[in-house]
This record gives structure tokens, C-alpha cells and sequence, in this order.
């Protein structure tokens, strides 16, 4: 029996991954905001996809925006000029992160507006 060779599904190169417009469009204007230049961290959130959380060089403003895939989140980054990617959250990066007031609030939710909290459901075994 001989073996031919044959061409597969895997020998062709993948194809291209397009970011998508409006993510794209955005962060742009995040990044010209910014002074040119941003960083970005590339996080996965699950089901939800992977979010693209931004620190801005100009004053440090944290933005987001979430895409599908990691793919589609590392072509986002490579279509931004200016946009360079972080492979983590370390010490400077960290430092130069700026996060204002009302995102404090938003990230509370309505915890930031009470005034008298619940009591604890877990009390019985904390006393």
C-alpha cells in the first residue's frame, strides 16, 4: 500500500483575523486622547470573551472594551497605532493607572449610595 500525500486543512495558513471596526475605532480615539499612546492588558473573562483594559500615557485613565476572542484582542492591539500590549498588571503599570472618582461609584453599584447596610447573612457563625 502506498501513502500519498495529500494537502490537509492544517497545512494551509489560517486565516487573517479581523478585529472588529467599532472596538477598533474606539480605542483609537482612546489612544489619541491619551497623547498617541496607551497600554493595554489583555485579560479573559470567561464566557463574556476577553477584556481589553487600557492605561492611557497622557494622564493614566483606565478604559475597556471587550471582544470575542484572544485573537480578536491581540489583532485589536496590533491595528492601533500607538497601543502596545502589557503582559501583565505589574508594579508601573499599576502606578500609572489613574481611576477616577465616578468609577469608584459605577464599580459599587448600589452599595455606593446606602446609607444603612444589611446585616451579615453569616452572623451566627462569625459571633
Amino acid at each position: 500500500m502506498t501513502e500519498q500525500s495529500t494537502a490537509t486543512d492544517t497545512d494551509a495558513a489560517p486565516a487573517p483575523i479581523t478585529p472588529p471596526a467599532s472596538v477598533v475605532a474606539s480605542i483609537r480615539k482612546y489612544v489619541a486622547a491619551e497623547g498617541g499612546s496607551a497600554s493595554a492588558v489583555l485579560q479573559p473573562v470567561g464566557a463574556a470573551g476577553v477584556r481589553i483594559t487600557l492605561v492611557g500615557e497622557g494622564d493614566g485613565v483606565l478604559g475597556d472594551r471587550v471582544v470575542r476572542t484572544l485573537d480578536e484582542a491581540k489583532a485589536v492591539v496590533e491595528a492601533v497605532d500607538g497601543l502596545e500590549e502589557a503582559e501583565e498588571w505589574d508594579r508601573a503599570l499599576t502606578a500609572k493607572a489613574t481611576v477616577r472618582p465616578s468609577h469608584w461609584r459605577r464599580m459599587a453599584g448600589w452599595v455606593a449610595h446606602q446609607k444603612h447596610f444589611p446585616r451579615a447573612r453569616n452572623r451566627k457563625i462569625v459571633d
